[in-house]
């Protein structure tokens, strides 16, 4: 009894006694925090006392699209902590393979009669317009997505406007060869679902800003899928500063010395597609997450080239470990912890009848600079061509 009641009142935050009086049904305790004791019980496995089995217990989904990046472990974590402190129970919905499916996840959600959904991760997500219909709230984490298409999807019968992709053509090939896909920015916003995200824009001038004044000229850029929000935020940015180059000259300065890749969000994506990036001869490369960054590492190291001297990688997270990696790795470092609290403050106020403004919160990264980035150094490098490059498949 005395474990148990330690380790309720170390999750919620409150004393042993206080624990005691909600489990004994005694009076003296607030109803906020009566209810993360029971929270806490049912989430540490125990079981309920007799008297108190009918509360019912509000359910919060988590929905990640994996568990292999560590960002969102991290992300589930603080996040849940902060839904149990407030008297929820988090339910982890994680994409599996030959596991549920996201719609599979929402329905089951719905009939736990949910009291709200946290989505994770930039995949647009077929599950939203139902969500909104039904009016359970939700909350964005870094998961933007177009408004339009859910639009249309609720209201099929009307001729909805919904945004076109923008395509980004390189002047020098045919056309029809695109160095990427971006959506017209007003698809970056989601009316109806609050949302709190990093600053992809942000990110990409600093680490941009970082590589320039060491000196590098070719600088290239690794992100997620075409269809990954953040990514197309990140890639939208990138374009843009390397259109200023260009529009600044200088040697080694232009629209062709500043490539773009695809990647699968792995170890393996971020190889291949680097192994490709590296041909045109880049000096430094910024990826979209950590997992990447390594992969870039390991393409690097397999063409006989060294981390920073021959190839400057900037990684975006920052990781569990991200310092001990070899070399510890200089990234972009998301506000996790204030990140996920703000989502679960916006998600209980939608719960508890507050309707918040549908804006996106925008939290700053921060560039921690370690040992994978350094000067230029000279050495022979080929002609280069503004292209995409894209890995539908992990390296072999």
């Amino acid at each position: 009894m005395t474990r148990r009641l330690a380790e309720v009142a170390k999750r919620v935050g409150v004393s042993e006694a206080t624990v005691s009086r909600v489990l004994n049904g005694k009076p003296g305790v607030s109803d906020s925090t009566r209810q993360a004791v029971l929270t806490a019980l049912d989430v540490l496995g125990y079981e309920r006392p007799t008297q108190l089995r009918g509360v019912r217990a509000r359910l919060v989904g988590l929905v990640l699209p994996e568990l292999q990046n560590p960002i969102f472990p991290a992300l589930a974590e603080v996040a849940g902590g902060a839904l149990v402190q407030l008297g929820f129970t988090p339910v982890l919905c994680t994409r599996t393979a030959g596991g549920l499916t996201e719609a599979e996840y929402v329905t089951m959600l719905l009939d736990q009669q949910v009291s709200g959904v946290i989505f994770c991760g930039g995949l647009s997500s077929d599950e939203y317009g139902t969500l909104l219909q039904r009016g359970v709230p939700v909350v964005l984490l870094n998961a933007a997505v177009d408004y339009a298409a859910v639009q249309a999807e609720l209201f099929a019968d009307r001729s909805a406007a919904v945004v076109q992709d923008q395509s980004v053509r390189d002047p020098g090939r045919p056309a029809g060869h695109l160095v990427g896909r971006r959506p017209n920015h007003r698809s970056f916003r989601t009316p109806g679902f609050p949302q709190v995200s990093t600053d992809d824009v942000a990110a990409v001038q600093q680490a941009y800003a970082h590589l320039t004044s060491l000196g590098h000229t070719r600088i290239g850029l690794m992100v997620g899928p075409a269809d990954h929000t953040p990514s197309l935020r990140k890639a939208a940015a990138f374009t843009t500063l390397a259109r200023q180059s260009a529009t600044g000259g200088g040697t080694g300065t232009g629209p062709g010395t500043h490539p773009i890749g695809h990647a699968l969000f792995s170890f393996e994506g971020g190889q291949a597609v680097a192994t490709e990036l590296l041909t045109t001869g880049i000096t430094a490369l910024i990826c979209g997450s950590d997992i990447l960054a390594l992969g870039a590492v390991r393409a690097a190291r397999r063409q006989g080239l060294t981390v920073p001297h021959d190839l400057s990688v900037v990684g975006y997270d920052d990781s569990a470990f991200m310092n001990y990696t070899d070399p510890p790795l200089t990234t972009l470092r998301q506000p996790i912890e204030a990140m996920s609290r703000a989502a679960v403050t916006l998600l209980a106020n939608q719960i508890n009848g507050t309707n918040p403004i549908p804006k996106e919160l925008l939290h700053e990264p921060e560039l921690v600079v370690r040992h994978s980035t350094a000067p230029r150094r000279n050495r022979a490098l080929p002609p280069m061509g503004l292209h995409a490059v894209t890995a539908d498949r992990p390296a072999g």
